[in-house]
């Protein structure tokens, strides 16, 4: 049962960082291309909301909350499913947290800026 959990969490997780990575994308392309939905509030809110999240996590020195969940529900061990320990390598670098902490306020500072450079609007 954990372990179908753990899988759970790691499904969650994987959908929360394609949620943040291609808002990073989608959101100044889809203003180019005139895309309504780009300019959503809370879809624009919801993005900068799941940042600050992010942001927070990393200046604070803790990886993801997320990343605790699945770890204490599947162990993280050798006998996890291929497909578990195949996105697990995609999403977990075994990197310094300062290169993380920097990369995220980075990337957060770019989603402020977003939010000025392409304004969401209220419908």
């Amino acid at each position: 049962m954990n372990a179908a959990l753990g899988q759970l969490v790691l499904a969650l997780h994987l959908a929360v960082i394609a949620f943040n990575v291609v808002g990073l994308f989608a959101i100044p392309l889809g203003a180019r291309l005139g895309w309504t939905w780009a300019r959503i509030r809370w879809w624009r809110a919801l993005h900068v909301a799941s940042w600050v999240v992010v942001a927070v996590q990393a200046v604070l020195g803790r990886a993801c909350f997320l990343t605790f969940w699945q770890d204490g529900l599947t162990g993280g061990g050798a006998e996890d499913p291929m497909i578990m320990r195949l996105v697990n390598g995609l999403i977990y670098w075994d990197l310094p947290m300062w290169v993380f902490t920097a990369l995220y306020l980075a990337l957060f500072a770019l989603v402020l800026w977003l939010w000025k450079a392409v304004p969401p609007v209220r419908r």
